[in-house]
């Protein structure tokens, strides 16, 4: 190779380094860690961290393997913290390989709101309910300020972390729904005021540690889920022409408008937060009536369940587990294809409806006050 060649070469190369170094440096986001409270919905592994037993075929799109997410791949948080351009986000329950310098989550699956009144073992309903979450976040606060809690290779936020944190709450679904099949929609109304006041304390809370931007994912149309449409009691008359329970449906909504208004007040309460109200119901009761529109081709029906009903759906049999019914051995196995589904699982979202779900919310179209995240942001693209 001649010199000049040579040297050309060199000055290209320096020039896509200079331009690659450029970019990078122009990339900024205010937030420098995320913080997630919520259940099954948002739950990185901390879960499957304190009961592990996850199994094959969750994980099977992007992990390739069960990563302790009730999904076939990643969730909104997870695509929120490649936008913003920090690592997935380590289970605090997860002692091994953790790493908590960019946030942490506190969610694990079946958590609720309220505190439960009975145990995993009895019910399904996790212990880790918000004020065990909450507490989790003070005593990871309480760490960062201890002398020596930085050297070496500590892997805990600086202190400052909180302050120029995202604060995530994608819970209540299950004070919705766990107990909706035995005391009905009139039942659960009851208690809902308080779920909603709980969610409200713990902004607070956090607000008092420092935290000052807080996004708080409303419920989406669980009359759409494929595992209730199966297990919840209703009549025909109940069912719209996509297939959901509008009794249902109308119960959510009407639970998104209480959590809403109580969001705004706390706002009026914290002028130095932003209390954001997320629509995400909006973005998935979408998808669930028109999934063609949107690169889809399954509304109300599951990826991974039994076949036998026009849902997918056994609550006798979940994802992935054979059991004997009518002495035949019946699996719950997982579709081909679950890019073209919304409901991975009968109760839980696909990888494919999350990220368009994730993108919705980048979009700024269904914030509560208007937030503008590219304020904050150099949103990087989400894969």
């Amino acid at each position: 190779m001649s010199c000049n060649l040579k040297s050309g070469v060199a000055l290209v190369m320096a020039l896509v380094i200079m331009g690659m170094m450029g970019s990078l440096s122009e990339s900024k986001c205010e937030f420098e860690a995320i913080f997630n409270f919520g259940d099954s919905n948002s739950d990185t592994g901390g879960f499957w961290a304190a009961f592990p037993a996850q199994g094959p075929p969750y994980g099977m799109t992007y992990f390739k393997k069960p990563s302790g997410r009730a999904s076939d791949g990643r969730l909104i948080i997870d695509f929120l913290a490649e936008a913003i351009g920090v690592p997935f986000l380590s289970p605090y329950l997860q002692s091994i390989g953790s790493n908590f310098r960019h946030g942490a989550n506190f969610a694990t699956l079946a958590s609720t709101v309220l505190q439960p009144y009975t145990s995993l073992f009895v019910s399904g309903v996790s212990p880790f309910y918000l004020a065990i979450q909450l507490n989790q976040l003070k005593q990871l606060n309480f760490l960062t300020h201890q002398p020596h809690s930085h050297r070496g290779g500590t892997k805990l936020p600086h202190h400052s972390v909180l302050k120029k944190s995202l604060y995530v709450f994608y819970i209540g679904q299950n004070d919705f729904t766990g107990n909706l099949a035995a005391i009905g929609i009139k039942g659960v109304q009851q208690y809902l005021p308080d779920v909603v006041d709980q969610i409200a304390y713990a902004i607070k809370e956090i607000n008092g540690m420092g935290g000052r931007t807080f996004m708080v994912l409303n419920i989406a149309p669980i009359g759409c889920y494929p595992a209730f449409l199966e297990e919840l009691p209703h009549d025909e008359s109940d069912v719209d022409q996509f297939g959901c329970l509008i009794s249902y449906n109308n119960a959510v909504v009407e639970y998104n408008t209480m959590l809403k208004d109580t969001l705004f007040q706390v706002k009026k309460q914290l002028s130095n937060a932003d209390v954001i109200y997320v629509d995400i119901h909006s973005v998935m009761l979408e998808l669930f009536q028109h999934p063609t529109h949107h690169g889809l081709r399954h509304g109300p029906t599951a990826c991974c369940g039994v076949e036998g009903n026009k849902h997918k759906f056994n609550p006798k049999v979940f994802c992935g587990n054979t059991k004997v019914l009518d002495g035949r051995n019946v699996t719950a196995q997982a579709c081909s294809d679950p890019h073209n589904y919304v409901s991975w699982d009968g109760i839980h979202a696909t990888e494919a409806a999350n990220k368009i779900v994730t993108e919705a919310i980048l979009s700024g179209s269904y914030f509560d006050p208007p937030f503008d995240f590219h304020k904050f942001c150099d949103i990087q693209p989400i894969g």
